[in-house]
């Protein structure tokens, strides 16, 4: 297989954006080659299959999705509160809005994973791994609540991720800073500051 990093990562930026747009039926290697703006049969030296190509989908959805390290540093100069969960929340969806494609492509692998049980193994892994570290680091940092907490902020946010990307016309008539607000103030203990 190949090993231009630059060219790999191409390809799956291209792939995300088919996962996203076509669904996990349209995503071929030919459809990545044409997305990519790359000779047929380009993806197919770097992917030896489809399950491998979906594997190294999520690896890079995730590496999208990662907040910037700078950005992130300067949020947390605030010192730990209810306010500053807020703020971390709105970047989120923040992040989430810019790369719509990637949370769209995270969710059609949901999907996938639900008839492949490789793939499902891979996500269980992947995002037990990335909710453990969400906990360590919310602990570490000092924020308000315990595992817990984190845990419910986890499932709240996705949900509303998932009605954000696919029918934001649901939560159209509710402000959606208030309901950031009132998410934190219901979900974290009352003695937080």
């Amino acid at each position: 297989m190949r090993q231009n990093p630059a060219r790999r990562t191409a390809l799956l930026d291209a792939a995300i954006e088919v996962l996203a747009r076509e669904g996990s039926r349209g995503l071929t290697l030919r459809a990545v080659d044409t997305q990519a703006g790359v000779p047929g049969g380009t993806a197919s030296n770097y992917f030896s299959n489809r399950a491998e190509l979906l594997r190294q989908i999520l690896a890079r959805t995730h590496e999208r999705l990662t907040p910037d390290p700078a950005e992130l540093a300067s949020t947390m100069e605030a010192p730990p509160s209810r306010q500053l969960v807020v703020t971390l929340l709105h970047q989120l969806v923040g992040r989430m809005r810019a790369d719509r494609s990637s949370h769209l492509a995270m969710l059609e692998l949901r999907l996938e994973a639900t008839r492949r049980p490789e793939l499902q193994a891979d996500l269980a892994r992947t995002f037990s791994a990335i909710l453990e570290d969400n906990i360590g680091w919310h602990l570490d940092a000092g924020l308000p609540g315990d595992r817990t907490t984190v845990v419910l902020l986890y499932l709240a946010m996705l949900g509303l991720i998932v009605d954000d990307l696919t029918v934001p016309e649901l939560l159209s008539p509710h402000p959606f800073d208030d309901l950031l607000t009132e998410l934190v103030a219901r979900t974290l203990p009352p003695a937080a500051p």
